[in-house]
């Protein structure tokens, strides 16, 4: 098992990462009857997709001797309505401005952005658009 998820009232739930113990807390968004502190569970999934690439990138990088320490990302999560769901996911990945990548080093970079675990899990439906700036 990977998590237990336990409902806890008002609209929160608190998953527990069975191996390591640690919790995340979520809450439902201001506009779907929620308080909106904490992450909902469409901002997991948003998110999910982030560190998914940032991580597939950091085991490629290593495979491949590419330092990717200090990229980071900022998510936008776009919501549809009827049905309501995830209709994109905007990330701008940032790489540190102190290096230089080789157009060999970006194509291995950039392909993982739209093809890790995540990436290609999610509906074909929900539009992914990844910017990424090279410093």
């Amino acid at each position: 098992m990977t998590a237990k998820v336990i409902y806890k009232g008002d609209l929160r739930t608190v998953a527990t990462h069975l191996r390591s113990g640690i919790d995340i807390e979520t809450d439902a968004p201001v506009d779907n009857k929620g308080k909106g502190e904490r992450f909902s569970p469409t901002d997991l999934v948003a998110t999910a997709l982030a560190t998914c690439i940032l991580t597939t990138m950091g085991i490629s990088g290593n495979a491949h001797n590419i330092n990717i320490d200090g990229a980071e990302c900022d998510v936008e999560k776009i919501m549809a309505s009827d049905p309501r769901r995830i209709a994109e996911i905007k990330i701008d990945l940032r790489f540190p401005k102190d290096r230089n990548y080789s157009d060999k080093e970006k194509t291995i970079l950039e392909r993982i952005a739209h093809t890790c675990p995540v990436a290609v899990s999610l509906h074909p439906d929900l539009k992914q658009t990844i910017s990424i700036s090279w410093g």
